[in-house]
């Protein structure tokens, strides 16, 4: 009554923090037959946009998927497409998978494809450029990267958690920082993850990719599958990228109705877990290492020889990592 929402908002568990113009869409069940006239598909309504423009936004959400940190759900909510992406791969389901060859043209336009095909050349393109940048730039100066990654994620668990109520805050971003530190300590896919560890590993980072809260590449690190993807795309190594791709694409049929459940169930358990999730894996993220110690960073100049100015320099770093989120975050308080 009154209250300026748009119908479906007050389910919407982004509504809660977000305002009433972010939030997931209300899933709608799958067509059961011919006679439902493809109902409540994605595209429905939509303002049709041009292709080059969804190209565009498409390469932002890849440069910075490759980038621990930030969210390529984010970027799809600072542009305007967040709603419309996450109803088009909740559209997928059992019901509609035989129109793939029984009616192709009802199954292109019902999953609204030319919309999800755009928009995911333009992050196939970007991920295979930045994916070359990162790749130098972890070689030629890594401990500059990882302080640069450490501020992105210190300053997310941080913006994220500090509208957590303490009662939801306190027991479930606990479980998620100890998780967060047991990811950092061990590598649960070992130090060569094999296929069965890119198809899980591309479920999950694809899972988180559509939450504007956590960044598929963090996934990937705390999975410790980060440097082998980032090197499959810097070297085109089609044989794991398939692998991966395929777990993307069931992560996003699976993912998008379960994340929505999830949230709209017990949306601040969930924030405030993956809060404590952030929070415990800036261990993984730590720029201060020597031969695989964490030291502090008069122990890792001691080590390393490097003076203050180098220490200094990650610092810098660091607070530009959090800077460039802060930045981010205002404008997606603007677009909101």
């Amino acid at each position: 009554m009154g209250s300026g929402r748009r119908p479906g908002c007050a389910s919407c568990p982004w509504s809660r923090v977000c305002g009433p113009d972010w939030h997931l869409p209300a899933m709608r069940s799958q067509p059961t037959g011919r006679g439902d006239a493809t109902q409540q598909a994605p595209s429905a309504g939509r303002e049709r946009r041009p292709w080059a423009g969804l190209f565009v936004r498409g390469l932002a959400m890849g440069a910075v998927e490759v980038v621990p940190g930030v969210s390529g759900g984010t970027i799809a909510f600072v542009t305007g497409i967040y709603r419309e992406l996450v109803a088009s791969l909740a559209s997928f389901g059992p019901a509609t998978i035989g129109w793939c060859l029984t009616d192709p043209k009802r199954f292109w336009r019902h999953h609204n494809l030319g919309f999800l095909t755009c928009l995911g050349a333009g992050m196939a393109v970007s991920l295979l450029v930045f994916a070359q940048l990162v790749s130098y730039w972890l070689a030629s100066a890594p401990t500059l990267v990882w302080g640069f990654f450490f501020g992105l994620i210190l300053y997310s668990a941080i913006d994220i958690g500090r509208v957590r109520p303490l009662r939801q805050l306190v027991p479930f971003g606990v479980v998620g920082g100890l998780c967060g530190v047991a990811a950092g300590w061990i590598e649960p896919f070992g130090a060569e993850p094999g296929p069965l560890a890119h198809l899980a590993g591309g479920a999950l980072a694809v899972g988180a990719w559509l939450l504007p809260a956590v960044s598929g590449s963090f996934v990937l690190l705390l999975l410790g599958l980060y440097a082998s993807v980032l090197a499959a795309l810097a070297d085109f190594d089609w044989s794991v990228l398939a692998i991966f791709a395929l777990g993307c694409a069931l992560g996003a049929a699976l993912f998008s109705r379960l994340f929505h459940w999830l949230l709209a169930w017990r949306f601040e358990a969930v924030m405030s877990f993956l809060t404590g999730l952030m929070a415990g894996g800036l261990l993984r993220l730590w720029p201060w290492r020597h031969e695989g110690a964490l030291l502090t960073p008069a122990e890792w100049g001691r080590a390393t020889g490097a003076g203050d100015g180098d220490v200094g320099l990650i610092v810098a770093v660091m607070c530009l990592g959090a800077g460039s989120l802060w930045l981010l975050t205002r404008m997606r308080s603007t677009a909101g």
